[in-house]
């Protein structure tokens, strides 16, 4: 019986599958463990790809931009580094090396790292550790030391009501009915009048807004300088005095000078380029442009007519008093760079033997948008122009019915560039192909001036660190 269970034994085929599980169990155990091991390899290389990314970003923030010494750039990478690549399942902790490479204002940062992964299957793969290694790039540009040039519009048209509402009130209290009370009505807007008696009045129409508390273009254009350049209550960073400039040239480690002109004729100097603190001492001296009287900004033997706005011709002054611009780093020999600021509402009015508009005689007054010739002769030389554009509308006040249109010269003379609408029309063009790529923007009557020409400045200011890798 023995002997028959024995042969019925060797007979049997049915083991083939422990044989065959048995011959298969070697390289299954060993591609468990290799997929075990590379999965922890990979998880480990993407903590350390992050650890490689925050070093780099690290060794080109603002602060460190400022930095010369390429041992510290490295130290703060590699400490960065070190901190975040602590991680269990590393043979050690592995030292990054850190290249550092500069170029004018910009630098780039690149952190490499390798690294050893320890196997838990070590026999079966037959090596210790697995080999991993990443890297990660940031770039950034240091901000530049900038000298700006402030060109505030002071011309007549300033000198319109800031709102619907104090556009109104200016109408009303300049008008025939209130000339008892002195005004000069034949003036439009608030004219800084120096001869009232010529056309009837005895009150000058810019003391009338003022005793009535009328704002003015003119008073918000000189409040969003004020807060340029003399106070804001925004800054970051505490413990700055002073206004925008003064707080972005403390975050930005940046030294920023600024120049002060009015412009109407021509140009007006207030402060020539300085500190920001003492070019802001001059905000105060921000003025309507006088004139004469009606029809006749000078005084003159043969008064033609009440032009007062030459912007191509400010920017042609202005273009003679800017040095060729620097990178603006802080390199030995380097100068800074030079931007225009431009807020103006666009139009200009002035003598003209050339006019488009053939209305107007050779050698009279012409109204027409910037010409942006000398905008672009100016950024040829390498210097920004950031332009706001405070925009150039139609004069209208509240009635009993409702809005009431008022003014017919502009209708006749201004409101085709205007259109479609004041945002979009030729003015608005010429003045955004004046500006430089990204350095533009335009506020509408009762907008806020001081925002958007803080925005404006901080944009051009601004510096910013990206990950390239």
């Amino acid at each position: 019986m023995l002997r028959r269970a024995v042969l019925r034994f060797a007979r049997d085929r049915k083991a083939n599958v422990a044989i065959i599980f048995a011959l298969m169990l070697v390289p299954i155990i060993f591609l468990l463990g290799m997929a075990l091991d590379y999965t922890l390899a990979l998880r480990q290389r993407e903590q350390l790809n992050a650890a490689a990314d925050a070093a780099a970003i690290a060794a080109v923030r603002p602060a460190m931009l400022t930095q010369t010494d390429s041992s510290v750039i490295r130290a703060t990478a590699e400490a960065v580094f070190a901190a975040k690549a602590n991680l269990p399942g590393l043979a050690t902790t592995p030292t990054p090396t850190v290249t550092v490479v500069d170029s004018g204002l910009s630098r780039t940062i690149t952190v490499s790292y390798t690294a050893q992964s320890v196997n838990n299957f070590p026999g079966v793969l037959r090596t210790p550790t697995w080999q991993i290694n990443g890297s990660a790039t940031a770039k950034a540009s240091s901000a530049p030391n900038m000298n700006f040039y402030l060109l505030m519009d002071d011309s007549p048209s300033m000198g319109i009501g800031a709102t619907t509402d104090d556009i109104s009130n200016l109408i009303k209290y300049t008008a025939p009915a209130y000339q008892s009370a002195g005004a000069s009505q034949n003036c439009g807007f608030a004219c800084h009048q120096t001869n009232i008696a010529h056309d009837g009045g005895t009150k000058d129409n810019l003391a009338i807004a003022r005793s009535r508390n009328i704002t003015l273009r003119i008073d918000l254009v000189t409040s969003a300088v004020n807060q340029l350049l003399n106070t804001w209550s925004n800054c970051p960073q505490s413990g700055v005095s002073g206004g925008v400039m003064q707080c972005m040239a403390a975050l930005n480690n940046t030294t920023y000078k600024a120049a002060l002109y009015t412009f109407d004729l021509g140009l007006n100097t207030l402060a020539s380029l300085t500190t920001p603190t003492s070019a802001g001492l001059q905000v105060s001296n921000i003025a309507l442009m006088p004139v004469a009287y009606q029809n006749c900004v000078v005084v003159t033997t043969n008064c033609k007519t009440d032009n007062g706005t030459n912007i191509a011709g400010a920017l042609t002054s202005i273009n003679g008093i800017m040095p060729t611009p620097g990178l603006g780093s802080n390199v030995a020999g380097d100068t800074p760079q030079e931007v225009v600021f431009l807020v103006t509402d666009g139009v200009e009015d002035k003598i003209s033997a050339t006019c488009p508009n053939a209305s107007f005689a050779p050698n009279s007054r012409c109204q027409q948008p910037l010409d942006t010739t000398m905008c672009t002769t100016i950024k040829n030389r390498g210097i920004k122009i950031a332009v706001l554009y405070t925009e150039y509308l139609q004069l209208i006040a509240n009635s009993a019915t409702g809005i009431q249109k008022t003014d017919n010269w502009y209708m006749s003379w201004i409101d085709k560039y205007d259109q479609p609408t004041s945002s979009t029309g030729k003015i608005a063009q010429n003045l955004q192909a004046c500006a430089s790529p990204g350095f533009y923007k335009s506020v509408q009557s009762g907008g806020d001036i001081s925002k958007a020409l803080t925005d404006l400045f901080i944009q051009v200011a601004s510096s910013t660190a990206n990950l390239v890798q």
